[in-house]
């Protein structure tokens, strides 16, 4: 059983920067891809970035790229998602998930587990 728990959402201004967190419990954490995911009112849940379980690949939605980072540091199983240039369209709220198996099909909202997510609000 993994248990993943998000932190610092927060209230920016539009163009200000955050740092969320992803820490996570559990075992074989270092086996687990991990990825954000954010949800807006209204709107379906939809894929932002990923990272591989050993670090070496991320990828991300095009509506972020340039602006977000994501990071991991297996040593705290912890999973960062650097965001920058903020918009109002990046409120939403960001979920933390993990996969096992392929690197691939990001853009399909399924994981083996969630986090209880964190809300980003941008305002102008």
């Amino acid at each position: 059983q993994v248990q993943l728990v998000e932190s610092g959402g927060a209230l920016v201004q539009a163009g200000g920067s955050l740092r969320l967190s992803c820490g996570a419990s559990g075992r074989g954490l270092s086996s687990y891809h991990r990825g954000w995911f954010r949800q807006a009112p209204g709107k379906q849940r939809e894929f932002v970035a990923t990272i591989s379980a050993s670090g070496s690949r991320t990828y991300y939605v095009d509506s972020v790229k340039g602006r977000f980072s994501i990071s991991r540091d297996n040593a705290k199983n912890t999973v960062y998602l650097h965001m920058t240039g903020l918009k109002l369209e990046d409120t939403a709220v960001y979920y933390c998930a993990a996969r096992t198996g392929a690197y691939s099909n990001w853009n399909i909202p399924v994981a083996d587990y969630w986090g209880q997510g964190t809300q980003v609000t941008v305002s102008s």
